[in-house]
């Protein structure tokens, strides 16, 4: 309730002070035109920005905006039929004027336009537009499928570490690339020998070029943990683009090299190139059965997914390992609990050896909080009983928005567990896993923006023998600029989780995510998170995705020792 009472005053605040957008920003150490910005005007991306492009040299006369040759670069979305009705946005440090305004333009020809400097001093300059090809040329991913060898880049050095001592004569290969880039020779279509060292060559679409050296060594691994510095960007993608319904509670698995997403409304999961994101690549074969509840994945790519069953109804839980084949029944249990479950789901360890799964049962807004959740732990691959339990020293969560995700730290019950939801302060909370009473938390946000936060989508795994936590704290009010955040924490020692969720020992890794949505956010404003080690050891991705700022994306870790 509380965040809906600041929305109103926040919304009072802003039509108070609302005036006609100036696109005119301060920028200190530039002078003139600082960047110019480019949006689509028509077709399936109306108003979705094209470019933004820095300007390299205010003092130009001339000034060529970069159009992506494709859009999004990783489609086959030919961008030459928008380049005759861009809309462009000028920024331009205070005191500047252009004339005439700016608005759609023509960016195949030459746009005239003049400047006037804060002296009075005017010059005549022009605007127009190129399309540009992409010059990335990297392999994003790259192994051994016959033989389960999963290749370990290192981009620093353009090198391809097979960890294995195996026999690999005349092999095939599969890889990812940059979009629009081309290999060769290509390991693909060509038996190769890799038990010597291989070069291949990586042709980007604008014909730049990089060179791998792929060889069969084990690298050396820092002592424990992620190595600092690592830490890298993998891709964000805007689900506007890829059938995100206005009503969702969007969640996430992976399925071997598939990144699956499920949208929690009873449609059919999708899933995109777990590496490179892209474009969808098409709906998982869900065998008929009901996928209306949530997915996850435990550490080596088995899908898990689940139907949202109310009280008095079957919750079943399906394993997949391949997004073709029909997925298996795993488990199930008649609801006998008033409340929903299966909007929730979560796996710490590897189901087919030792592992935890968790879901919570859902509050009802204005109705019923809830406290409870359902555990079932596996050891050496033997589920063990679905039990339901309660959780103390945390307030009750209520409704979709403050509903929780419960994930364990470890496959040991004893290692406890984190939940967060904001009724309780928007506190991350991490809780015994045997008296299931709380041990500790982290406090909200220290600049007091909790309330326009969702601390409460969480995910842990071990890596490099450390545990990980990532909190993905989902921002109301994106149109605002608060888009949602991302963060990351060792909680290997838990002594070192104090603090805030800003602002503790524990904290390795926040970020801010890109945001593809301008306006007011539907309900609900939910999201998810999930950490994945690679099979190999050698690197450790953090997936997420929100419905309030449209996005999927993908953090990369890796722990060898350079």
């Amino acid at each position: 309730m509380k965040k809906h009472i600041l929305y109103l005053l926040l919304v009072g605040l802003m039509f108070s002070a609302c005036q006609d957008p100036e696109y005119v920003l301060p920028t200190a150490t530039r002078q003139g035109i600082t960047s110019l910005t480019a949006i689509f005007t028509k077709g399936e991306y109306n108003e979705k920005i094209a470019v933004e492009y820095k300007v390299p040299d205010a003092t130009a006369d001339r000034f060529v905006i970069p159009i992506p040759f494709y859009y999004p670069e990783s489609s086959d979305n030919d961008t030459e039929q928008f380049m005759t009705s861009f809309k462009v946005q000028a920024e331009l440090t205070p005191n500047y004027l252009l004339s005439p305004a700016l608005g759609i333009i023509d960016l195949t020809i030459d746009n005239y336009y003049t400047l006037t400097e804060p002296d009075g001093t005017k010059r005549r300059i022009c605007i127009t537009g190129e399309r540009k090809k992409t010059s990335a040329c990297q392999i994003l991913s790259f192994s051994l499928p016959d033989l389960g060898i999963i290749g370990s880049i290192d981009e620093d050095h353009k090198t391809i570490a097979l960890p294995t001592l195996d026999e690999l004569s005349l092999c095939y290969a599969s890889y990812t690339l940059s979009p629009h880039a081309s290999i060769s020779p290509d390991p693909a279509v060509e038996l190769i020998d890799f038990n010597e060292e291989v070069n291949l060559t990586i042709t980007a679409h604008d014909g730049t070029q990089s060179v791998y050296t792929v060889e069969k060594r084990i690298p050396e691994k820092i002592n424990s943990g992620y190595r600092a510095g690592s830490e890298t960007l993998a891709y964000t993608i805007d689900l506007t683009t890829h059938g995100l319904p206005a009503v969702s509670h969007p969640t996430i698995g992976v399925c071997g090299n598939h990144l699956v997403v499920c949208y929690g409304d009873g449609s059919t999961p999708i899933y995109f190139n777990a590496a490179t994101g892209g474009n969808r690549l098409g709906t998982i074969n869900t065998g008929g059965k009901v996928i209306n509840g949530s997915v996850t994945s435990d550490v080596a790519g088995c899908l898990l997914m689940c139907n949202y069953a109310q009280g008095g109804e079957t919750w079943s839980l399906y394993l997949s390992e391949d997004v073709t084949a029909d997925p298996i029944e795993i488990m199930s249990m008649t609801n006998t609990n008033s409340l929903p479950i299966g909007s929730r789901l979560t796996i710490t360890g590897d189901i087919k050896g030792d592992a935890i799964i968790a879901a919570s049962f859902d509050g009802i807004g204005g109705v019923a909080g809830s406290n409870e959740y359902v555990r079932c732990v596996i050891t050496n691959g033997v589920a063990g009983p679905i039990e339901v339990l309660s959780v103390s020293g945390v307030d009750y969560w209520y409704g979709m928005d403050s509903n929780t995700k419960i994930a364990y730290r470890t496959t040991r019950v004893s290692d406890g567990f984190f939940l967060g939801h904001y009724n309780s302060g928007d506190r991350l909370y991490y809780v015994d896993g045997v008296t299931n009473s709380v041990i500790s938390y982290l406090n909200d946000q220290t600049d007091g923006s909790g309330w326009g936060y969702n601390n409460s989508i969480v995910s842990a795994t071990t890596f490099n023998n450390v545990e990980y936590l990532a909190l993905y704290t989902v921002g109301y009010f994106p149109q605002w600029a608060m888009n949602s955040v991302v963060y990351l924490y060792d909680v290997s020692s838990m002594s070192a989780f104090t603090g805030n969720v800003n602002a503790s020992d524990a904290l390795k890794l926040s970020a801010s995510v890109t945001s593809y949505n301008y306006s007011d956010p539907s309900e609900p404003r939910t999201g998810d998170v999930l950490l994945v080690p690679s099979t190999n050891g050698f690197k450790m991705s953090m997936y997420y995705i929100d419905n309030t700022c449209k996005t999927l994306g993908c953090y990369e870790f890796d722990c060898i020792k350079k």
